[in-house]
């Protein structure tokens, strides 16, 4: 026992590496504009089809708000060959699942299917693409869905739409950035099958989309598939993306709002970030200093004001407004979102919150924070990337956003090479004046 236990120093003085992971990955793009991913992966008999279309919710023009979430419902409605539910039934008949999910610059649809109906999966997938059923019946129908949704998760749940929806609106003044994802009832109502076309003929192009493959077949076998049931879809420009631009905050933005079902207080409060595209290198630090603050007993907030302080009951940091670091375009945000014991005071937390980033940007990381950090981002990577559909997924968005898949792997590696400088300038720079904070007021509170 005395020998193992004196292992314990001599590995956690190593330093930590984090390798570059080698997934296969090959890419080419169809005459039609259809950029196509292949991740083959033999080890089990599975595959995973994802589509992902540049278009979400920052896309939305005015008057059409909820309208990225609503067609991702209408996708589901039948196809050019195929009726209402078909889709449901030849993944589920072939032992396989599926699902789509709209988000702040893409949307996707995904299958994870026995590597046996991987042909049956493609032809679902360019059966929609070509064109789904846009009927009077269907769009009321799915609008009624959505109004549901609406209904469930943000007007009669504590907490409701707290705080990807609640903040934007604090932080930004522009239209795509600030306004309510999931859509008014007014909006949704309004929309006719005229506009569903003319989204789905603007959007829904394959050269607005990108095919992302993983799992059990040949690049030569998937190749050929991809070309059979994708090549014919009709071309069709790949539409202007609105600009999202806006000057970063000058003065500190506060709001709050009273929610009735809210049994304690919250807040959430966001500084923008280096543009995690164009300003890669510059954006990473943010990345790791949301863990280094937030991620486990040991990081810094969490020590603070849950375990000593006892400020706040629970708190959290990530980056983008979604939690999707690696999915996002500018202008984006690191987060901290916390809730409250009953009585508890938030401008004390936020003077904490300060108190602990200037500690950072003038003592820097304690011996070993850094390592443990990084070797925290790395497994959670990792675990994400090692189901073939957790791959296609990222790969596929990577694809679209950056133009290569293969960066995927980069990933792990250009984490690990953050250093301890670049996180200290990163939290010198999240001062109050660049700040937004939205509060819950639980209900009979205020």
């Amino acid at each position: 026992m005395a020998d193992r236990v004196a292992l314990v120093p001599a590995l956690s003085a190593r330093r930590v590496r984090i390798p570059t992971t080698s997934f296969p990955v090959e890419q080419f793009t169809l005459a039609n504009g259809l950029r196509v991913v292949l991740a083959p992966d033999r080890s089990a008999p599975v595959v995973a089809v994802a589509v992902i279309y540049d278009v979400g919710i920052r896309s939305e023009p005015e008057g059409r708000t909820g309208f990225a979430h609503l067609f991702e419902h209408l996708m589901f409605q039948g196809s050019e060959n195929l009726e209402k539910l078909a889709h449901f039934r030849y993944v589920q008949g072939s032992g396989g699942t599926f699902n789509g999910s709209t988000h702040l610059d893409y949307t996707d649809y995904y299958q994870f299917l026995p590597s046996n109906a991987l042909e049956r999966a493609l032809f679902l997938e360019a059966d929609r693409m070509r064109r789904p059923k846009i009927t009077e019946e269907n769009l009321r129908n799915q609008i009624d869905v959505v109004s549901e949704e609406i209904r469930v998760n943000v007007l009669n749940r504590p907490y409701g739409g707290f705080p990807w929806l609640k903040l934007p609106p604090v932080m930004f003044d522009t239209f795509p950035n600030a306004h309510d994802g999931y859509g008014s009832f007014v909006d949704l109502n309004a929309a006719t099958v005229a506009d569903a076309e003319d989204f789905f003929t603007t959007y829904y192009a394959a050269s607005n989309a990108t095919l992302a493959l993983a799992g059990d077949f040949t690049v030569e076998q998937a190749t050929e598939l991809v070309q059979r049931h994708f090549a014919d879809v009709p071309a069709r420009p790949r539409p202007v993306r609105p600009s999202f631009a806006e000057p970063d905050l000058t003065a500190e933005r506060r709001d709050s709002y009273v929610d009735e079902r809210a049994p304690l207080p919250a807040f959430a409060s966001a500084w923008r970030v280096p543009d995690p595209i164009t300003d890669f290198d510059a954006y990473l630090p943010y990345v790791v200093l949301a863990e280094v603050l937030t991620d486990g007993d040991s990081s810094r907030l969490v020590e603070r004001l849950v375990l000593k302080d006892r400020a706040v009951t629970g708190i959290g940091g990530y980056l983008g407004f979604m939690g999707e670091p690696f999915e996002v375009r500018d202008p984006t945000a690191l987060l901290l979102s916390a809730h409250l014991p009953p009585g508890g005071a938030i401008d004390d937390v936020l003077r904490t919150v300060d108190e602990e980033l200037d500690r950072l940007a003038t003592d820097g990381l304690a011996a070993g924070e850094l390592d443990r950090t990084k070797a925290r981002i790395a497994t959670q990577l990792l675990r994400d990337l090692d189901p073939v559909l957790g791959r296609a997924l990222r790969m596929g968005t990577i694809a679209q956003q950056r133009g290569d898949a293969a960066l995927t792997n980069e990933l792990p590696r250009l984490l690990g090479e953050v250093t301890e400088e670049s996180i200290v300038s990163a939290a010198a720079a999240l001062r109050p004046a660049r700040r937004a904070t939205v509060e819950v007021v639980p209900g009979g509170a205020a």
